[in-house]
């Protein structure tokens, strides 16, 4: 996944700013014509922006995977740092993570933009690909907002002021794009001289049938999200009938960026830039700062779960975790004690960046089963799921190989079944009296400071984990529930711009 050299990322990603008008949600000078930059150009800026939305914590700039790693109670905040107190205190207004809806419009999705703008069938791929992740960032702005701009967006100064569309029915149109995405792939295999990204699309190296099972794999995500939804039942069936039919099935490896991250100034790896090691060596502040919570040591320790060395860095002292918004500290709570983030979380500067997990996918999988939506047992796609986390992980075990007490157990690769064996509520599949929260709760571990961001939307989905604590600086009983709608919104797109839900408890479409 490392053959696009991220000096090419970084020219292409000054040209595309030195190219484009400052316009809101500014595309090409002409939106009719292609841009001037070739496509093999734009997908992996496109791409590498999709990964730093996520996991690139820089300076003023925190984004996805931090919020909801804050919000679902994973992270928390040693001694001696002042790093998250907004975030404790839940004050969610219109400067409070704006930069994930600013960045979104202005960075990935602008660059996929570019990618549809390109006239004739011999930019399928490239379309396909912009359409399926369009979809992918689409779908976390309305999980995260509600109504959003979509019919009238990313068209430069010809609409300066794209008004709002409803939630629901861009999640509608979703599919339908993913569909779309789909039929182009398909089609491009009949023309003459269509245009493989190969190495330009540093998420898949031009493998369009990977393509198409992630494709079907966010179809999945947009249509679980919705079954809660009564009026919604027959049209997720036919839809996930379809996805069937189509035959490519969803992902079964994680799917990951790497447009050539390197252990060199500004190509690292967004999340090892983030919390992991400086250039030099040095530990990033951010790593220092963050650390894990006692509710979900507890839980990792209690069920026996070895993930937590690797989820969590282990301390020369054992595990401890910090509760959020403490305000006296004793002395040992400073990062030296406490539990910061692990070494199967941050493994390299090189590391990928993944998108969607194969663990989610499982997950994702095992729902529809329970729900009856897919003929698959739902037991072995659960297990799978596991499986795939400890596999991402690289989670490895203290096991007594001899069962000699006077040898010291061996360190081999851990064997998830031994942990989802267990007679354990919300671990073994038997041993839970509620399915649901057995496969959430999974996929809440699972996501731990991979996609804290997808961990906090399906607990405002369905509550699960349960009993998940909150900040000791919470304003009142609940947790925010979505963001608002940032100032740069209220700036520059007033008239359009709804009346603001409350935060804490007017939920998304999906969760009413």
């Amino acid at each position: 996944m490392k053959n696009i050299s991220i000096y090419l990322i970084l020219l292409v990603a000054a040209l595309s700013v030195t190219s484009c008008s400052d316009d809101y949600l500014d595309m090409n000078d002409d939106p009719n014509n292609p841009t001037s930059v070739s496509p093999d150009l734009i997908l992996p800026v496109a791409q590498a922006y999709s990964a730093n939305l996520i996991f690139y914590d820089g300076p003023g700039a925190r984004h996805a995977n931090t919020l909801g790693n804050l919000m679902v109670y994973n992270w928390s905040q040693a001694d001696g740092y002042s790093w998250y107190y907004d975030e404790f205190q839940y004050l969610v207004n219109a400067n409070f993570y704006d930069q994930i809806w600013d960045d979104t419009y202005n960075q990935p999705l602008r660059n996929y933009q570019e990618l549809l703008n390109y006239e004739g069938a011999i930019y399928n791929n490239y379309k396909a690909i912009a359409k399926v992740m369009m979809s992918y960032h689409f779908q976390m702005l309305i999980d995260a907002y509600g109504d959003i701009p979509y019919t009238e967006a990313l068209q430069r100064g010809s609409n300066t002021t794209p008004a709002y569309d409803d939630a629901q029915a861009v999640y509608d149109s979703l599919i339908v794009d993913l569909t779309e995405a789909i039929d182009l792939i398909d089609e491009a295999d009949n023309v003459e001289n269509v245009l493989n990204p190969g190495a330009a699309d540093v998420m898949y190296q031009g493998d369009m049938e990977a393509w198409k099972r992630l494709a079907n794999t966010v179809k999945l995500r947009i249509l679980i999200r919705e079954s809660g939804l009564s009026d919604k039942q027959a049209y997720i069936q036919e839809e996930i009938n379809q996805i069937v039919n189509q035959g490519s099935g969803f992902i079964t490896e994680n799917a990951s960026v790497n447009p050539g991250y390197q252990n060199e100034e500004g190509k690292q790896n967004p999340f090892w830039r983030s919390f992991g090691l400086t250039v030099a060596g040095n530990t990033q502040n951010n790593y220092q700062a963050t650390t894990a919570t006692p509710y979900v040591l507890d839980m990792l320790s209690s069920n026996n779960d070895p993930r937590i060395n690797y989820i969590y860095e282990q301390p020369d002292s054992g595990h401890k975790g910090v509760p959020q918004g403490l305000q006296a500290y004793p002395d040992e709570l400073t990062s030296e004690f406490v539990s910061n983030i692990g070494p199967g979380l941050l493994k390299s500067p090189d590391q990928d960046a993944p998108i969607l997990t194969a663990a989610e996918s499982y997950f994702l999988q095992s729902e529809a089963a329970l729900k009856g939506y897919l003929d698959d047992d739902a037991q072995t796609l659960y297990e799978s799921g596991i499986a795939a986390s400890f596999d991402y992980l690289e989670t490895m075990d203290l096991v007594d190989t001899d069962n000699d007490p006077s040898t010291e157990p061996e360190l081999i690769e851990a064997d998830p079944a031994d942990y989802y064996s267990q007679n354990i509520e919300n671990v073994g599949w038997d041993a839970s009296s509620d399915k649901l929260e057995a496969i959430i709760t999974q996929k809440w571990i699972a996501l731990n400071g991979i996609n804290g961001f997808e961990a906090w939307i399906e607990y405002n989905r369905t509550g699960y984990p349960s009993n998940l604590p909150i900040s000791l600086l919470a304003p009142g009983d609940n947790r925010p529930v979505r963001l608002y709608y940032p100032s740069s919104e209220r700036a520059i797109n007033a008239s359009n711009v709804p009346a603001q839900p409350n935060a804490f408890t007017d939920k998304i479409f999906w969760a009413n």
